[in-house]
């Protein structure tokens, strides 16, 4: 697979653990990119639900993904502030066709005054049961929600400020 560049336009696709499509994106820029992560854009970006449903991005929001972190994170940039959704999902993967990862149901909610909100315990506990997540898959994502946390307290990498600014100028940039 050809690794995407600065500019370059692609698909993100999330699926379940049983394999479903979940959700896709359609176009999102890819700001950055490294052996490990990409940085991308979303702004006004056609989404498609698992049930045909469409819509698209309301604001602005920088992405970001990891091969070695069971999480994503999306900084929405909103006229009162960034807001953060944190999915907690498999690392990506990258073909062809799209930038790929497993939803785990689990999400952070950052809001633009500081509070925090774990989303969607009881989704993540019937999905479990449901699509048999294993054992060492729990432990992974639990262990990752507290390193999630700890970059929110600590403000490190896409939950700095400079972060935001920087990657949102680069888009109006190549934009």
């Amino acid at each position: 697979m050809k690794i995407p560049k600065e500019g370059d336009f692609i698909t993100i696709q999330s699926y379940k653990h049983d394999g479903s499509l979940h959700r896709t994106w359609r176009d999102t820029m890819v700001l950055k990119t490294n052996e490990n992560s990409i940085i991308g854009v979303n702004d006004h970006t056609l989404v498609t639900e698992s049930d045909g449903r469409r819509w698209v991005t309301r604001e602005p929001a920088i992405v970001y993904f990891h091969k070695k972190f069971w999480f994503n994170i999306i900084a929405m940039i909103r006229e009162n502030g960034v807001s953060y959704y944190c999915n907690l999902a498999s690392p990506y993967t990258l073909d062809n066709e799209a930038l790929k990862y497993i939803d785990y149901d689990l999400d952070v909610k950052v809001f633009a005054d500081g509070e925090k909100k774990l989303l969607d315990v009881e989704e993540y506990e019937r999905h479990k049961r449901q699509m048999h997540y294993p054992e060492d898959i729990d432990f992974i994502l639990k262990e990752n929600v507290k390193i999630l946390v700890d970059w929110i307290n600590e403000g490190k990498g896409p939950f700095s400020k400079e972060y935001v600014a920087i990657w949102y100028d680069r888009y109006h940039q190549l934009k």
